[in-house]
């Protein structure tokens, strides 16, 4: 068991942050290309100004009407990004694993708030799904993917919060954290995951087209 933990958080995990950096590198200079060979308007478009200031608005909650008309689901997603983003960074285990393999450490959070940005996040999954379960609009455009990509996303966040209060056996379960952590992190380039990089793209285009062509605020 002890060699398959040191491969899992070793070799396994270098090559798990490789392929995310590079697969988001490729990604993001792949989608450059596209857009410059086959809609070159894209890029004339793009705004600096408009583009952070639409970036900007939509960071805020309720700060558009679409967010308004529909607040639960507005801090529903919203707390579930902020703490999807906050627990694993921020985390004091990741941060001795962090500087342990690169000499890099910054601030921790509590253990208390950890396990709350965690239940957070499952809170969150769990509200999606009922979701896709429910609603016959977000049921119809469901497919085994999305469930793929809602379930990858509360692995590492379920098995981590298990193996911290020694849940199931201890070592099994934290190798498992680990594995679906690294699984996560390798998926993020090429699924829906990515929209974490391209959503602010996606975002600056729409608010510089409003702005500087339509003369008018995409919120």
């Amino acid at each position: 068991m002890h060699a398959v933990y040191n491969f899992v958080a070793g070799p396994l995990a270098w090559l798990a942050w490789a392929v995310f950096f590079l697969g988001i590198v490729y990604k993001l200079v792949k989608s450059y290309q596209s857009a410059k060979d086959k809609d070159p308007v894209v890029l004339n478009y793009m705004n600096l100004k408009y583009g952070l200031r639409s970036i900007l608005h939509w960071s805020i909650p309720f700060g558009a009407r679409n967010m308004r008309l529909n607040p639960v689901m507005t801090v529903v997603t919203f707390a579930f990004h902020l703490s999807l983003f906050i627990a694993p960074l921020f985390l004091m285990a990741h941060m001795i694993m962090l500087d342990e393999a690169i000499g890099v450490s910054f601030w921790t959070i509590p253990e208390g708030v950890a396990d709350i940005l965690t239940l957070v996040v499952l809170g969150a999954c769990c509200f999606f799904a009922y979701r896709r379960l429910t609603i016959p609009e977000v049921k119809y455009v469901t497919t085994a993917s999305d469930w793929g990509i809602l379930a990858m996303v509360a692995a590492p966040f379920l098995t981590g919060f298990l193996a911290h209060y020694q849940i199931g056996p201890y070592n099994p379960m934290l190798i498992l954290h680990i594995l679906t952590g690294e699984i996560a992190l390798v998926a993020i380039p090429f699924t829906r995951l990515s929209h974490m990089f391209y959503a602010p793209l996606t975002r600056a285009y729409i608010g510089a087209e409003f702005g500087a062509v339509r003369f008018a605020k995409d919120w």
